[in-house]
């Protein structure tokens, strides 16, 4: 049995300088961990980090292999519809490309969806019923 959680999320990325440069344009800053050859982002308990692809399945066992970016999507979720307006907003000026807009959606909440330069699916949502901490971390709630 294995603990569940997500402590590290690794991104293989095509052009390691180019995602650097375009998750800055975010606003996000780079911890003190990164290192030439990978990029580190603290990010509220857990971490992001970026690496080239081939460097990523050679990490993996599996040098040569062709890595894609797989069924993901990642989300950040906001408080306000303006929240996730305005993320969504700034992730285009930063260079993601608009898969769909944010609107209200079938679940009672509202959504968006855009991509990075290497094709690395982001939702950005608010969930009515799910609601944030103060740090904007997220506990699913309790049945009830």
């Amino acid at each position: 049995m294995t603990p569940q959680r997500v402590t590290l999320i690794t991104l293989g990325v095509a052009d390691l300088p180019a995602a650097r440069a375009f998750y800055a344009r975010l606003g996000w800053h780079e911890h003190v961990e990164s290192q030439p050859g990978i990029a580190f982002f603290q990010l509220a308990g857990q971490a992001l980090a970026l690496f080239g692809r081939a460097e990523l399945a050679a990490d993996q066992g599996r040098p040569g292999a062709t890595l894609g970016t797989g069924a993901v999507t990642l989300a950040q979720n906001f408080g306000t519809e303006a929240e996730v307006d305005a993320a969504f907003a700034a992730a285009l000026e930063a260079g993601a490309t608009a898969l769909k807009a944010p609107e209200k959606v079938f679940w009672g909440g509202y959504s968006g969806y855009w991509a990075d330069p290497d094709g690395h699916v982001w939702e950005v949502a608010m969930n009515p019923f799910w609601p944030l901490s103060e740090d904007g971390t997220l506990t699913l709630p309790n049945a009830g």
